[in-house]
């Protein structure tokens, strides 16, 4: 059988990862999120932390105590996204996975046998997450809902040619509001039978 990849894009808190983790689980493929920040600080001899905070925002307090003239915030985000990248693509070659956020949709948008899938909900579902999933205080949430959605974008503007819109380059999108984390997963399952995979 060929390798395949499933490249999923999410809202924050709309449980992509979690829909990836059920999705691994069921097809029997690995599914890579944290290792590739992890490897990434490996490879840049980084703390696995400040590349979490950092790999989507050039205009970081890191950076800019790295950098406090303004210079190389910009080239620092370029190198974190060419070795995710290249980490990504080197994934994808070894064998059928699943691969989460970080423009892995753009990344392998040449490799034959993928499915880019969105995973998007209900402001009023993702708060709920937030609150009841996630652990966090009300305020907290409404700002990393706002905040983080609004980084993601600019970072899929930056890095994803022919980036329009949260779609742009998907070939499905999952309202996990309405299916559910398992639902959600057995949608993604079946289109992916659908195309032979």
């Amino acid at each position: 059988m060929e390798k395949y990849v499933i490249t999923i894009s999410r809202q924050f808190a709309s449980m992509g990862r979690c829909i990836a983790q059920h999705l691994s689980e069921d097809l029997g493929i690995p599914f890579y999120d944290r290792d590739i920040v992890e490897e990434t600080a490996k490879r840049m001899n980084l703390p696995v932390s400040t590349i979490s905070q950092e790999e989507e925002n050039a205009q970081s307090v890191y950076f800019k105590r790295q950098y406090p003239l303004g210079m190389g915030l910009q080239s620092m985000q370029d190198e974190i996204f060419m070795i995710q990248r290249n980490i990504i693509r080197d994934l994808a070659e070894k064998e059928s996975c699943i691969v989460v956020g970080r423009c892995a949709d753009s990344i392998l948008a040449d490799y034959a046998h993928r499915l880019s899938v969105y995973v998007y909900a209900p402001y009023e579902v993702r708060y709920d997450n937030c609150i009841n999933r996630l652990g966090m205080v009300a305020s907290t949430a409404e700002k990393m809902i706002r905040t983080v959605d609004k980084s993601r974008i600019q970072y899929h503007k930056r890095y994803c040619k022919g980036y329009k819109n949260e779609l742009s380059g998907k070939d499905l999108a999952v309202n996990s509001g309405v299916f559910g984390i398992q639902g959600s997963a057995e949608i993604i399952r079946e289109v992916l039978q659908k195309k032979g995979y």
